[in-house]
């Protein structure tokens, strides 16, 4: 009996077929980044106003607006980003993100004096329709979705050395393709 080849076709193309993506931008990456820079906008706005007319108002609220701003372009930046390092701040900003959310929306319940106007996470994000504390759920799913796919991975390395060279390119005048086991190259 003979053993089967690879076609030309299957040999050419080292990559599984459904590889997964590269960056943390891709599919639902995008909306998140694209959310993420709309409250960052509207956060910073908001936050500008309030402390540049009406500060001695109510400080507090202004401040976690400004806080929850900063937050909010940092996530942008490093899901935009997607390096690896990136995607360390990107869980570290969703976290104090969500626990920011979670803080000052009981805050903003249980002493509604501290609180005379709304913060962006005021009521757990209420007058923005709960986006914000659905938010860095979302971004923390996708990261740990993102960082699931990254791990099943496997690493193509090209083979080192003139032997493996050599021997490569004698497979290749002669048509023959080796099948070299999945984790060994």
């Amino acid at each position: 009996m003979s053993e089967p080849t690879a076609s030309p076709q299957q040999a050419a193309s080292p990559e599984p077929a459904a590889s997964p993506p590269d960056s943390t931008r891709t599919g639902p990456g995008r909306v998140l980044i694209a959310v993420y820079a709309l409250f960052a906008l509207s956060a910073s706005a908001r936050a500008a106003v309030q402390i540049a007319t009406k500060f001695s108002h109510a400080p507090v609220a202004y401040l976690l607006s400004a806080l929850a701003a900063v937050i909010y372009i940092l996530a942008t930046v490093t899901f935009a980003v997607g390096s690896p390092a990136a995607r360390r701040i990107a869980v570290l900003s969703c976290s104090v993100e969500l626990v920011g959310v979670l803080a000052v929306g009981t805050w903003s319940l249980a002493d509604r004096a501290t609180f005379p106007d709304a913060t962006v996470w005021s009521g757990y994000g209420s007058g923005y329709g709960f986006v914000p504390l659905v938010l860095p759920v979302l971004g923390l799913l996708w990261l740990r979705r993102w960082s699931k796919r990254a791990r099943i991975q496997p690493a193509i390395v090209a083979p080192a050395g003139d032997a493996d060279e050599a021997d490569e390119a004698a497979r290749s005048k002669s048509g023959l393709r080796a099948q070299v086991p999945f984790g060994r190259y």
